[in-house]
């Protein structure tokens, strides 16, 4: 069993296209848990009706929350694959880097290098997007490293934004190819066909 660990600050979106994937074709993964950096969310409530474990964490010493250390333990002993950040608006300490290198992986609504960076995220990018006469934009998921948007991409689609009248139209239209990717690619990881030659990733 390939196991793994999603993210999630919002309505769990992607998280509930990743359980209903694995659901419809009854994938050999299992989302282990949710974390979240808030006490509540859809994501968190989502997990909860699924029966599958959740977590809220924090840099402080807040009631109800875990720390990143804990975590840290708490994932090497139930030996999760793959952490996903689906939505998750905390940046990643560096200390949880350096502990799963190459094994947290994040979805980003736009097409790395561009409109990344500390501050883009959800409806920032989409209107960075649009304000910038864009024709396209996409999806891209990459590795997490220590810097906003910076670690190796694993695969990127792309979205044809010619006709769109106002931010909100890209973002309907990329999360769409959000939720298509990002199980993609964490299948791919499940089997094993994803690999890192000379600084690139290629998916076989």
């Amino acid at each position: 069993m390939f196991r793994i660990c999603v993210f999630a600050s919002g309505r769990g979106s992607n998280l509930r296209a990743i359980w209903q994937s694995i659901s419809d074709r009854s994938l050999n993964i299992e989302i282990n848990c949710v974390v979240s950096d808030k006490a509540e969310c859809g994501a968190l409530e989502f997990a909860g009706q699924k029966g599958i474990k959740t977590l809220s964490v924090s840099r402080k010493e807040l009631p109800g929350f875990v720390s990143y250390s804990f975590l840290i333990d708490e994932f090497r002993r139930n030996k999760i694959d793959l952490i996903v950040l689906a939505g998750f608006l905390k940046k990643i300490p560096d200390e949880f880097v350096d502990a799963f290198p190459e094994k947290i992986i994040n979805i980003h609504p736009a097409l790395l290098p561009f409109f990344g960076g500390k501050g883009m995220y959800g409806m920032n990018v989409h209107k960075a997007v649009f304000e910038s006469g864009m024709k396209i934009s996409g999806v891209t998921v990459h590795f997490v490293d220590k810097i906003y948007d910076h670690g190796k991409i694993i695969a990127q689609r792309c979205v044809d934004i010619s006709a769109a009248g106002t931010a909100e139209e890209i973002a309907e239209k990329v999360l769409k190819v959000e939720h298509s990717l990002l199980p993609f690619v964490i299948e791919k990881f499940a089997d094993d066909k994803v690999k890192i030659k000379e600084n690139r990733v290629y998916i076989t």
